[in-house]
């Protein structure tokens, strides 16, 4: 039989699918050559807003239309922080919950077996402390892999339903992760991207914190890039950034979350600092790294959120001068404390609050790209687009060079010379 994975949401679920996908291959299954037809379709969910939820049933439904006759199987976070919800299952044959991936082959196994609906969902517990035992040795499509090293939060932020989806923090061991990068390396890739549901608080509870799981990476033969995927900036202290700045091969680029550049707001959402916080470790970063890059989120229109509010988040945001922002409006989401709060902001007024925030950000951002002209940079180079080959630098500089030469997986010294929309346009050194 073979199959197709449809992955939603963040990184960490892109590397789920790809564990999964090698199970599958490992117990004789095999990879559809058809996108949208296979005779067992996994549809690995997330459910950070509503409209993600909206996301995922058009996608059953069209993964049914698709394969009428197949196996389809919903996993992820939406069955895990929902699972009473079993209007949301119709269509599938078996529902996962996203605790033990290991249940994926006795389910369609008892599928095959009975043909009658499989629901296996395991409620986190806050005892949970074990880390779910996952490892890939490919990133089918990249050429950089991402590898889970933290699963689970404990911050319980007022709009957010991940701690549900995720239970409590778990942290990958240093010698496990070693050996999965080593085996990622033996195979080719030159860049680690280690990932987590709160990757700052790796670690915790353990002998060990995020910067042995970089010093770590960075020791081992073949990799030349290690990056960090989005954190948040709780027990990101100064000794930490220190030991990362001493890695040559620890790429300066910190995509650490921000949700609003108001601190009534931030309070509103119960995040666990405030905006003269968020703004040591800026400097900090700066202060530690040449030519640094620091990416955030921002939501907009947060209940309670008044138009100073606003302003003050607009202001915070131009201050810092990320590199790059993800803008997104605040969706409701049932089951958070946040959804039972006053004073929502009407869909008109957070529509209206986005647009200025994206042209906002989207300046800044050329500001950005603008200031890397005339540097000489290393990219590694992930696709060849038509007539040019498009790639990162360290900081995560989009790059591109005109060429018919698919440089795809080579890293090569180049000059940005101009910019082009959300390219920097180098040259070969």
């Amino acid at each position: 039989m073979n199959f197709n994975i449809i992955t939603l949401g963040c990184k960490v679920n892109q590397y789920e699918s790809q564990a999964m996908s090698e199970l599958l291959k490992q117990n004789g299954f095999s990879q559809s050559e058809d996108k949208n037809i296979a005779d067992i379709t996994i549809i690995n969910t997330c459910t950070v807003t509503a409209v993600s939820d909206a996301k995922n049933r058009k996608i059953i439904h069209k993964a049914r239309r698709n394969n009428p006759h197949a196996i389809i199987i919903l996993t992820g976070c939406m069955p895990q922080a929902f699972p009473d919800r079993t209007e949301d299952f119709e269509g599938c044959d078996i529902v996962l919950g996203n605790k033990h991936r290991n249940a994926l082959i006795p389910a369609i196994n008892e599928f095959l077996l009975t043909h009658r609906q499989v629901i296996s969902i395991e409620a986190h517990d806050n005892r949970d402390a074990e880390y779910e035992s996952l490892s890939v040795h490919s990133f089918d499509g990249h050429t950089r892999a991402f590898v889970k090293i933290e699963d689970g939060c404990n911050r319980f932020c007022s709009y957010c339903i991940i701690p549900y989806s995720r239970g409590r923090v778990r942290s990958k061991p240093v010698e496990q992760l070693k050996a999965e990068v080593k085996a990622l390396a033996d195979n080719g890739y030159k860049e680690i991207v280690l990932v987590g549901i709160n990757l700052s608080a790796y670690g915790q509870g353990e002998d060990f914190d995020l910067a042995d799981a970089v010093d770590a990476v960075c020791e081992t033969e073949g990799v030349e890039r290690v990056r960090l995927g989005s954190f948040e900036p709780e027990m990101m202290y100064d000794t930490l950034i220190k030991r990362f700045s001493k890695q040559e091969k620890f790429c300066p680029q910190f995509h650490l979350s921000l949700q609003s550049g108001c601190d009534e707001t931030l309070k509103r959402m119960r995040r666990q600092y405030d905006t003269d916080e968020y703004m040591r470790i800026v400097e900090d970063l700066r202060a530690n790294f040449d030519n640094p890059s620091i990416t955030t989120d921002v939501l907009v229109g947060f209940a309670g959120e008044t138009d100073d509010e606003f302003e003050q988040s607009l202001n915070f945001v131009r201050k810092v001068g990320f590199s790059k922002t993800h803008v997104f409006p605040y969706s409701r989401r049932r089951g958070t404390l946040a959804d039972k709060m006053e004073n929502h902001v009407s869909p008109k007024v957070k529509d209206e609050r986005s647009k200025i925030m994206i042209d906002a950000c989207e300046k800044i951002r050329a500001e950005f790209l603008d200031s890397q002209l005339g540097r000489v940079e290393p990219v590694l180079f992930e696709r060849l687009r038509g007539d040019f080959c498009e790639g990162y630098t360290k900081n995560y500089t989009p790059v591109k060079i005109y060429t018919d030469i698919d440089l795809s997986g080579q890293i090569i010294d180049v000059k940005l010379v101009s910019r082009e929309g959300e390219y920097c346009v180098g040259e070969s050194v």
